[in-house]
């Protein structure tokens, strides 16, 4: 089966929503954009990315094709990643909701945003929990307050 008869056979939620490849791109750099300018993300990202902007957001657009259109182009393990972050508290993951809300509702028309922050908050909370139990810090519940509007 070649990949594009693969392709056909995993349809992702992305498409009944309109989401397209360009539209992930703006996304994520409008996203981006305004993280690194975030007095409370902005230190801990330009920390860890350093002069590596263009390859994270490559990434992070192979990230959310995988997950919003099941392009299976993401290789890359997000847990750890988070893991390895000392700096990272849980008000991190409710800034990174609200802005990342924030921006799709600017960027997308409302089906492609609701989907986007649907996932995203099953993102954020996976890796909050994930941090907290990787520190053995264990919390009751989450700190995100998932299906907020922005």
């Amino acid at each position: 089966m070649t990949e594009l008869q693969t392709r056909r056979l995993r349809v992702g939620p992305g498409e009944a929503a309109g989401v397209t490849e360009t539209m992930i791109h703006e996304v994520v750099h409008a996203f981006y954009a305004q993280v690194r300018t975030d007095p409370e993300l902005g230190p801990i990202f330009n920390q860890i990315i350093g002069q590596g902007w263009d390859s994270h957001l490559a990434k992070m657009c192979d990230f959310w094709s995988s997950v919003l259109l099941m392009t299976g182009r993401f290789k890359g393990t997000p847990m750890a990643a988070h893991a390895r972050i000392s700096d990272l508290q849980p008000f991190h993951f409710v800034r990174w909701l609200q802005l990342f809300r924030q921006t799709v509702a600017d960027q997308c028309p409302p089906q492609a945003a609701s989907l986007f922050i649907a996932k995203s908050e099953m993102i954020a909370q996976s890796l909050e929990l994930g941090v907290a139990v990787h520190r053995n810090e264990f919390p009751r519940k989450s700190t995100l307050g998932c299906g907020e509007t922005p």
